[in-house]
């Protein structure tokens, strides 16, 4: 089963040693090069670092109440681990990015994705259609092995 950014983006980090909300999602850091997310933006008022983030293998669970960790120990700060600071560097933000065909006509925008829980690979994004293309349907779904390219302008797929 896979599980839609909308319930990952925004959602509490509860410590499981003392049942406490530690912070809430900001971003997912998604790799570009493979689609995978490294990481998770945090915000909140217990803090250390700014940007921190939380590392995918640190979650314990994921549940109605929220993302489930040991403690706010799992939090770490961009310079803590090279390759969250790399693929930082890079800027990449999926969601809002323009979805293009291999003929290069406009399809959309990314609006969210769905992962899966136990690798989280981004495994299909949910674009919205331009206005035009919005009459012959709301969303449109597009599974990763669709995907020809992309980069922090675009993403492009196989032609429908």
């Amino acid at each position: 089963m896979l599980i839609s950014s909308t319930r990952l983006i925004g959602a509490p980090i509860m410590s499981l040693q003392t049942g406490r909300r530690l912070a809430i999602t900001k971003n997912a850091l998604i790799d570009p090069r493979n689609l995978f997310i490294l990481a998770f933006e945090l915000e909140g008022p217990l803090l250390v670092d700014t940007p921190s983030f939380l590392v995918v293998s640190d979650i314990r669970e994921i549940g109605s109440m929220g993302i489930i960790v040991d403690s706010s120990d799992e939090f770490v700060g961009v310079d803590d681990v090279i390759k969250i600071k790399e693929v930082y560097d890079f800027g990449f933000h999926l969601v809002n990015l323009p979805v293009r065909d291999q003929q290069n006509k406009k399809l959309g925008k990314v609006s969210g994705f769905s992962v899966e829980p136990g690798s989280f690979m981004v495994k299909q994004l949910n674009v919205r259609r331009t206005l035009l293309k919005s009459f012959m349907g709301t969303e449109l779904l597009v599974d990763r092995t669709q995907i020809v390219e992309i980069s922090n302008d675009s993403v492009t797929i196989k032609d429908e």
